[in-house]
């Protein structure tokens, strides 16, 4: 990453919300959240949306729920396809984390397509742990299958 970028992760606003959707469909072409979707989460958890502004453009996002019982789940995490490997992610990850930490988090949870090697390797290093089933066949739906990941805080 280059000493002269301005990167800044703050949480999301509504007028981030069609930036948030178009980098949700270039990071998920396959199977992006609808707009609808997305509107609502960031209208039910506006401290749970994070981005991560580059230059003024939003490079990524994550997406929490609150605390439910000491538990979380990590609904989507989105970085710009010619942003990746530079760190945006963890860096997203580690904002997310703490902040569910304070707020009495001891559980987390997520879902990742298998194939995904490079977002698995990023939730190993970060502390998460697959789910000794392996992956779930059909977990969004048929040849929709995802591994279950969990990190305790």
């Amino acid at each position: 990453m280059s000493a002269e970028r301005r990167l800044r992760i703050r949480a999301a606003t509504e007028e981030d919300l069609p930036h948030i959707v178009a980098l949700d469909a270039e990071a998920f072409p396959a199977d992006p959240y609808p707009y609808f979707v997305l509107r609502q989460l960031l209208a039910s958890f506006p401290d749970f949306v994070l981005v991560v502004e580059d230059g003024g453009n939003l490079g990524g996002y994550v997406l929490s729920t609150p605390p439910n019982a000491s538990r979380s789940w990590i609904l989507s995490l989105g970085i710009a396809p010619d942003l990746r490997g530079q760190g945006l992610g963890r860096q997203l990850m580690t904002q997310i984390l703490g902040r569910l930490g304070t707020e009495g988090v001891h559980s987390v949870s997520l879902s990742v397509e298998p194939g995904n090697d490079s977002a698995v390797a990023l939730y190993r290093s970060l502390g998460f742990v697959p789910d000794p089933g392996g992956p779930r066949k059909d977990y969004f739906g048929p040849g929709a299958h995802r591994l279950l990941m969990t990190l305790s805080l």
